[in-house]
Parts: structure tokens; C-alpha cells; sequence
């Protein structure tokens, strides 16, 4: 994630006026680190009760991995060129492809560890990763054909929509030292 600050641009005269010019910029910056940050923590507490990892556990991870690492690339092209609905579109297909990688994820672990009881997407109910879905798509169409930043507002929204089981379970998290 951190590679992510490494696009940043410098402001061409270091005064706030430059700073706000680059707001693209930080915005997708912190949009992709949040995103990314919310599913690692997602993984964390996950993960922490799986007793069992299968081959398809590992080939659905593989998968995630390969398109979690082109976050910098569409990271890049969507700060870049904000209003660009090819742009827009790139990123959003990446983050549609790393949600739908951790679903299948969370169905393998949840086939090789019965007692887990995982919904759609680990424990996160599942309407809401429904919502997610149906949220990332109209985001997705209205980025290709009305409104290009649509894409990125839509991946906002999802933060905010998947931080509310976070909020409540922000005292359950479990470490193992």
C-alpha cells in the first residue's frame, strides 16, 4: 500500500494553492490506502479462527494477490486522470475483481472450516456485501457512460458502508502474541 504515496506529484509552487491542485491526487491516494487498509484488517479478523487452508483457498488468494497489485498502476492513472472515464473504469474493475476474489475466499475457507460459519465475504453480513456489489457496479456504469469520478465516489461510499460492522466491532478484535 505504501508504494501508493510514491505517485504522489509534487506541488509546482509549495503553497496550499498547489497542495489543492493536487487534490485528485490525495484523494485517490487515500481512497485506494483506505480500501486497501479496510480489507486487510477484514482479512486479519477473519482469519485469525481458520483452522484449515485448501489449494483453492491458495489459487483464490493467488488471484486477489495479482489484481490487489495492479491498485498502484489504476491508482496512478485514475489521479491522474480523474475525469477520464477509461481511468475510472480500470480502477473499478480492479476493485470488483479483488471483491469478488475475497468472496470466493471466504466461501473456500468457509467450505474447509464448517464451524466458521462465513457469509459471502467472511462476516460480514450478507446484505451488505450485496449492497457492496450493487454500490461498485452503478458506480461502474455511471463512470462509463454519465459521470467518469462516479467509480471513485462509489469506493467511497463502500468504505463508509463496511466500516459500520467494523464500528461495532472494534473491541472484538482478537490478537495472538
Amino acid at each position: 500500500m505504501t508504494i501508493l504515496v510514491l505517485d504522489l506529484k509534487k506541488p509546482s509552487a509549495m503553497t496550499w494553492a498547489g497542495l489543492y491542485g493536487l487534490r485528485e491526487s490525495f484523494f485517490a491516494y487515500a481512497l485506494s490506502f483506505f480500501w486497501v487498509g479496510l480489507m486487510w484488517y477484514s482479512h486479519h479478523n477473519a482469519w485469525q479462527k481458520v483452522k484449515v487452508i485448501g489449494n483453492s483457498t491458495v489459487v483464490w488468494t493467488l488471484f486477489m494477490l495479482f489484481f490487489a497489485s495492479l491498485f498502484p498502476y489504476t491508482t496512478s492513472l485514475m489521479a491522474t486522470h480523474f475525469y477520464n472515464p477509461t481511468a475510472q473504469s480500470l480502477y473499478g474493475i480492479v476493485v470488483i475483481l479483488v471483491s469478488f476474489c475475497n468472496v470466493g475466499i471466504s466461501h473456500t475457507l468457509n467450505t474447509a472450516n464448517r464451524p466458521l460459519r462465513f457469509g459471502l465475504l467472511f462476516y460480514l453480513p450478507n446484505y451488505l456485501t450485496v449492497l457492496d456489489f450493487v454500490i461498485k457496479f452503478v458506480g461502474l456504469a455511471i463512470a462509463v457512460t454519465i459521470y467518469p469520478p462516479a467509480m471513485a465516489y462509489a469506493v467511497l461510499i463502500n468504505i463508509g458502508l463496511l466500516l459500520i460492522p467494523v464500528k461495532n466491532n472494534l473491541g472484538t478484535v482478537t490478537r495472538n502474541h
